[in-house]
């Protein structure tokens, strides 16, 4: 149980830096290529190690079947994390001819990743609707990464001009694959499982429809949107941008539905998954206009004024950090309790965090991304005279979500500090964690379980 903790350990300390980073940015305090270190701390550092972690754990468990390697899945974190504290870096210092290398490092942990959980999948028979989306996601990560290291190689080189394609053209196509193809395939495909489990609904009648546009969609449009801005073909763009929108309207109607339908008390994480619901329908009402005039303009990448916020905080950040509240307390009750149930009283897995601090953290970030996204919509049809009131919101906006986040990882580490069998120390960093901090018996955290 200690490998999925330690990739959601590490992943927020790397969203702590990122959100840091967001600030220093809004205050022109950030020295380099600060924007793309914003990005990638954010995208890479938390939304994709999460993910990283969350798969390796869970498609064992959805797919009844074994892990391939749990040594993988540690190399996968350690590669992971070793290139993009060294890219972050290159950025950050200019230091541009550093960022193949650790780009490198980069790609061979998320292909150890693809390697270690695509075998995994292959141990099936037949796949149902979240293990498709998985694997589509997994070749999603192997196309993605591929271009992220010419991207790097380019920005010191400039080959690709003799390659016949401009690097916005494939830095467009490396967001769109990473962005809606990495990220939100798994995204989709874990709520499908994620929200019907915890609602204690099923899917039915216009469910079943909504989710074939979806699953077809989706995918479909992720490839012509990347392969218009990676050649320059507006219409090809476009109707892949159409068929994301419509795939997006689609999710959110279900995961509606589901939530309208729940037959269990309210927690922190259904509250999270309605701001998802609303978050994909406010995406796509920012997104659409920009899609249909430009889809392939580098400054709608992901879409037009406000949808940047609204999708990355608003349905990404919100899916992981519901989702969190329910697996981080289910991990460790599961290694700490789940034996004991029938022998002695035991907490409820709700009941291993704060409540109340959940309550405060969703205010927060709920606040913080609906002042983001009025900030970047100000921006765009105020003018001038208006920017620095915009500049203002979007610091506040940036100061409130780091806050909650704050707190969110505060009542996460709580819950690893006082039930997980291992200190935090150990948790994070393993058989790295110094002796003196990793207590005594903790060797028991790290021992091999099936689900594992």
């Amino acid at each position: 149980m200690t490998v999925p903790l330690r990739h959601f350990v590490v992943g927020l300390a790397l969203l702590g830096s990122a959100l840091l980073v967001g600030i220093g940015l809004t205050v022109d305090a950030v020295p380099g290529l600060g924007g793309l270190v914003h990005v990638h701390l954010f995208l890479v550092g938390w939304v994709c190690v999460t993910i990283m972690g969350a798969m390796t754990q869970f498609v064992p468990v959805w797919s009844g079947t074994t892990l391939r390697s749990r040594r993988l899945a540690n190399v996968q974190l350690a590669l992971v994390v070793a290139g993009l504290v060294g890219f972050a870096a290159a950025l950050a210092l200019g230091r541009l001819s550093w960022l193949a290398g650790f780009g490198v490092l980069l790609l061979a942990g998320f292909w150890t990743f693809v390697y270690n959980v695509g075998r995994t999948l292959a141990t099936l028979d037949e796949f149902d609707v979240t293990e498709r989306h998985f694997s589509v996601a997994l070749a999603f990560f192997v196309a993605l990464t591929g271009l992220g290291v010419l991207l790097a190689a380019d920005l010191e080189s400039g080959f690709l001009a003799g390659l016949g394609v401009s690097h916005a053209g494939v830095r467009g196509a490396h967001v769109t694959l990473a962005v809606f193809g990495a990220v939100l395939t798994t995204v989709y495909g874990a709520l499908y499982q994620l929200a019907t489990m915890f609602t204690q609904t099923e899917l039915r009648g216009i469910d079943h429809r909504l989710r074939a546009v979806e699953e077809v969609g989706h995918p479909v449009g992720v490839v012509a949107l990347a392969a218009g801005r990676l050649v320059g073909a507006t219409p090809v763009a476009r109707v892949g941008g159409v068929l994301i929108l419509v795939a997006a309207l689609a999710v959110a109607a279900v995961l509606a539905r589901r939530l309208s339908e729940m037959r269990v008390e309210r927690t922190p994480m259904h509250t999270r998954y309605a701001v998802v619901a609303l978050a994909l329908v406010a995406w796509a009402a920012t997104a659409a206009p920009a899609w249909l005039r430009s889809p392939t303009a580098p400054d709608g990448v992901l879409g037009g004024p406000g949808s940047a916020p609204a999708l990355l905080l608003g349905v990404i950040g919100f899916v992981i950090l519901g989702t969190l509240y329910h697996v981080v307390p289910f991990v460790v009750w599961v290694h700490r309790y789940s034996d004991r149930v029938g022998l002695e009283a035991v907490p409820m897995v709700d009941d291993l965090y704060d409540d109340r601090l959940a309550a405060v953290d969703g205010i927060l970030l709920f606040l913080g991304t609906a002042l983001l996204v009025g900030s970047a919509l100000a921006t765009d049809t105020a003018g001038a005279t208006l920017a620095e009131g915009s500049s203002a919101t979007a610091l506040a906006g940036m100061a409130l979500v780091t806050l909650g986040v704050g707190v969110f990882a505060v009542n996460a580490v709580l819950v690893i500090r006082r039930h997980a069998p291992g200190s935090l120390a150990r948790v994070a960093l393993g058989r790295f964690a110094p002796s003196r901090l990793s207590g005594e018996g903790d060797d028991a955290a790290d021992e091999v379980t099936p689900a594992e």
